[in-house]
């Protein structure tokens, strides 16, 4: 197999479903001209089929180890982080100041997606950089931003972040790393964190940790929490990596999946480390990073999907069981619903991005809460899609999708953990229908109306599918109505993983509709959205039922009924 960037559909989506040319009419994003992003993405494209592809069953077989205290790579991870970085691809929306190519964060989002499809091990690496640059663009002071930037951007360093520590995953304020103020004006951070991604490598540079810890007299929980730049080395005059700090890899994790990512346990015996933000305000800068990461943990769910349905649409060509596979009408469902499934997450991600991207360029309030609103869809949705898109490639490959020389397991172990980090998805849910509905539903419902005025429009030319999808949208609009009602948060979140679910089919029942119509109803965009708007787009109607719930049937069952 060889693996085909979606550089066509992508182009496709951003002129038709999530449009940069509202990016472009702005003065922040003026220069974005229809050469350019062709040319930017074209040139993800090369470099993911032919230099980062070939290094995804190397990071699968030969996983990341720890040699005397030295992390050493899969073969291959190096040279083909350099030349990511000599393209200058780590910070496609970095800073140009500082040497980044200023583009919107839509772009960054298609980087992301087709390093997941290609190396989604490799591409945690750059992942984790973009989102310290962003933290310290905003967060950090202008000493930080001159000493830290130039390098991150180029890639000549890479960053990480550290928040989980044993006893304190989800619950971050419960957190005991400790940071002391030194007399030269940094501080001595000391405690134990885990479950860092790209903690440690051999690619040479400095690996920068941007680390949370409480000084003296923080207040408990959150809001006593600061957050701190730790550099495995203390920079010299010149600002080039001098001794190195008091920090160290304990051990590097054995896990289901991605074993080309070194994911750390990180102890830090006093190491020094530089104030970034205000004092207790660590978690504000944190968040920065977390949900410039979040959005790229969707990406990676939908270019998981795409490689899994690549290599499965191959295997189908081939493979002779009365017949080539293909031809069966169930790998044939499953062919067509990972396909349908996988636009309609690229979909949701890209435009979320955008959505970020217009609020960053305009200040505007509407697009600002339409950014949060789908930041937790785009990463759940898709990430779920990831999972399930990546479960069926192994079973369209039959018994040998269950022998790992087929390569297809490897997508499904490992896009798992797309669920899971930089924040659960049921967190994620969680937050959609508490925090993102304070509003009273507001940011939810002004997006539904814009769907529905769009259905609207859509009536005459394809009636038979913008009925079921504004039908759709009317049924989501009154749950969300119902949400809204509900006083007890825990009845919300009872149902809040099913309500994101249903959110995301009704957006990707929405955007087929789109591809149809911009295709003008004939054509593989066209058939694709009737085979989603009729077999998948259903689904949210189950999906609404279990939200509506409540959580009386939940909590109904006792300890002892759970273990009979």
């Amino acid at each position: 197999m060889s693996y085909r960037a979606q550089v066509e559909d992508i182009r496709f989506i951003f002129n038709n479903i999530a449009p940069v040319e509202q990016l472009s009419a702005t003065e922040r994003f003026a220069e974005v001209s229809d050469d350019l992003s062709d040319a930017v993405l074209e040139g993800m494209g090369k470099l993911t089929e032919e230099v980062v592809y070939p290094t995804l069953r190397n990071g699968d077989l030969q996983g990341a180890f720890l040699e005397n205290g030295v992390v050493r790579t899969s073969p291959g991870f190096k040279e083909a982080f350099e030349a990511i970085s000599e393209g200058g691809w780590v910070a496609v929306s970095g800073a140009q100041d500082h040497g980044g190519m200023g583009l919107p964060i839509a772009y960054t989002t298609a980087f992301n997606e087709m390093m997941a499809s290609s190396n989604m091990a490799l591409g945690l690496c750059p992942l984790l950089t973009q989102g310290q640059i962003e933290a310290l663009e905003h967060h950090g002071s202008e000493e930080l931003k001159n000493l830290y930037l130039d390098k991150l951007i180029s890639g000549e360093w890479t960053g990480t972040m550290n928040l989980t520590e044993p006893g304190a995953g989800s619950d971050v304020g419960a957190l005991k790393s400790k940071a002391e103020p030194l007399d030269d004006g940094t501080y001595a951070v000391t405690g134990q964190k885990i479950f860092i991604t790209w903690g440690d490598h051999d690619f040479g540079g400095n690996v920068c940790h941007l680390v949370l810890a409480r000084l003296p007299g923080g207040a408990s929980g959150t809001k006593g929490i600061s957050l701190f730049m730790v550099p495995k080395y203390l920079p010299d005059a010149d600002g080039n990596p001098g001794v190195a700090n008091d920090l160290k890899v304990v051990s590097l994790e054995h896990k289901l999946g991605i074993h080309g990512s070194p994911t750390a346990v990180m102890q830090f015996d006093g190491a020094k480390g530089w104030l970034v933000g205000e004092e207790h305000k660590g978690m504000a800068a944190m968040f920065t990073m977390m949900n410039n990461a979040r959005l790229g943990v969707g990406a990676q769910g939908v270019g998981v999907a795409e490689g899994a349905y690549q290599k499965a649409l191959d295997y189908a060509k081939e493979r002779e069981q009365f017949g080539p596979i293909v031809n069966h009408a169930d790998v044939r469902r499953m062919l067509v619903g990972m396909k349908a499934d996988t636009f309609a997450a690229r979909s949701v991600v890209m435009s979320c991005a955008v959505a970020i991207d217009m609020a960053t360029a305009t200040g505007a309030a509407e697009w600002k809460a339409r950014a949060a609103l789908l930041t937790p869809i785009a990463k759940s949705f898709a990430t779920e899609v990831g999972i399930d898109v990546a479960e069926q490639g192994v079973q369209i490959h039959g018994g040998m999708g269950f022998i790992e020389e087929t390569g297809a397991a490897q997508y499904s172990r490992d896009v798992r953990i797309t669920a899971i980090y930089e924040g659960t998805n049921g967190i994620q849910a969680m937050d959609l229908v508490g925090r993102k509905m304070m509003d009273g539903g507001e940011a939810a419902n002004v997006l539904l109306d814009e769907i529905e005025a769009d259905v609207e429009a859509a009536r005459a030319a394809m009636p038979e599918l913008a009925e079921p999808v504004w039908q759709a949208t009317e049924t989501l609009r009154e749950t969300v109505e119902w949400l809204v009602s509900q006083t007890d948060m825990n009845t919300r979140f009872a149902g809040s993983v099913p309500f994101l679910m249903a959110f995301g089919r009704v957006l990707g029942g929405y955007y087929h509709l789109k591809a149809a119509l911009a295709e003008g109803g004939e054509g593989p965009r066209s058939k694709l959205a009737r085979f989603y708007i009729r077999r998948l787009l259903p689904q949210h109607a189950s999906y609404l039922e279990h939200a509506r719930a409540g959580a009386d049937d939940l909590y109904a069952f006792t300890l002892e009924d759970l273990e009979a």
